[in-house]
């Protein structure tokens, strides 16, 4: 797929033209993606596939090497980090929080772009951080170090903390990872009451397929630091593009009661069983 043929719509965040990688090799060659206002846009693909590094130059961790991010029309890389912070909260893979360290101290640090010398912590700065807190649902452990949390409740205190940065645009790179799945779940269930229900612009990296399939707005493949296939599920996540994408056989089917959209892979001992019960 051609980059540039990706559907074009109004958003306040896009790449154009992207190349990035590191130590001087390319990992994303020339992507250019909208990312969809009020909408969870979910990337997948491959490991070395690039949707990290698309992540990272979107977020403005790493400077394209061609090209250029925008937000609201203009350069985010010529912007100032704290600007950038001010309209923009990124959730990396894997985050860890310093030892004893309470969940409130935790959220209360994404009010760091909002202080400054000339402005202190405010009563505003306080009810942002409880805000988030309910929202992420975590208030009832406010004063617990996040160290003796579980891994899911964890993961929701660094979402509040990004909602306590009071942005619009939020990127998140696989915050379910090594969660079981019911807790993978819940954090999807939250992020995309972000989005609908708040009407904030995700970004978000995932490896479990099926979960993107269910929980995106707008689903982009990506293989080989290119997108592959990019638009609602319906359109890309399909049998053939998750063979020419994973290198992967399976049957795309529906569930007929939450009308999402799984992934049944269909290897050689899926067909032996189904010779054995068709026997």
């Amino acid at each position: 797929m051609d980059d540039r043929s990706v559907p074009s719509f109004a958003s306040r965040l896009r790449a154009e033209g992207v190349s990035a990688g590191y130590g001087g090799a390319n990992i994303l060659e020339d992507v250019s993606l909208p990312i969809a206002d009020g909408k969870m846009t979910i990337l997948v693909g491959p490991n070395g596939s690039g949707k990290s590094t698309l992540l990272k130059t979107m977020a403005r961790i790493l400077a394209p090497d061609q090209g250029a991010v925008l937000l609201d029309g203009k350069t985010i890389h010529a912007l100032k980090s704290r600007d950038v912070a001010r309209q923009l909260g990124l959730l990396p893979q894997g985050p860890i929080a310093p030892e004893g360290l309470t969940v409130r101290e935790l959220v209360a640090q994404g009010r760091f772009p909002h202080q400054g010398l000339m402005r202190q912590w405010t009563q505003q700065d306080a009810e942002a951080v409880e805000s988030a807190m309910a929202t992420a649902q975590v208030a009832d452990f406010a004063d617990r170090p996040v160290d003796t949390l579980s891994g899911g409740q964890r993961q929701r205190c660094w979402i509040a903390m990004v909602l306590a940065q009071q942005t619009d645009l939020l990127l998140l790179d696989e915050p379910t990872t090594f969660l079981d799945l019911k807790v993978q779940v819940d954090l999807m269930e939250l992020l995309a009451d972000l989005a609908h229900s708040f009407g904030r612009t995700l970004v978000v990296v995932l490896h479990e397929l099926s979960l993107a399939a269910a929980y995106a707005d707008h689903l982009v493949m990506m293989k080989d630091g290119r997108i592959a296939a990019a638009g609602i599920p319906d359109e890309v996540f399909t049998s053939e593009q998750l063979m020419g994408v994973f290198g992967l056989e399976a049957r795309v089917i529906r569930d007929h009661e939450s009308g999402h959209l799984l992934c049944v892979p269909v290897g050689a001992h899926a067909r032996r069983k189904r010779k054995v019960f068709a026997a």
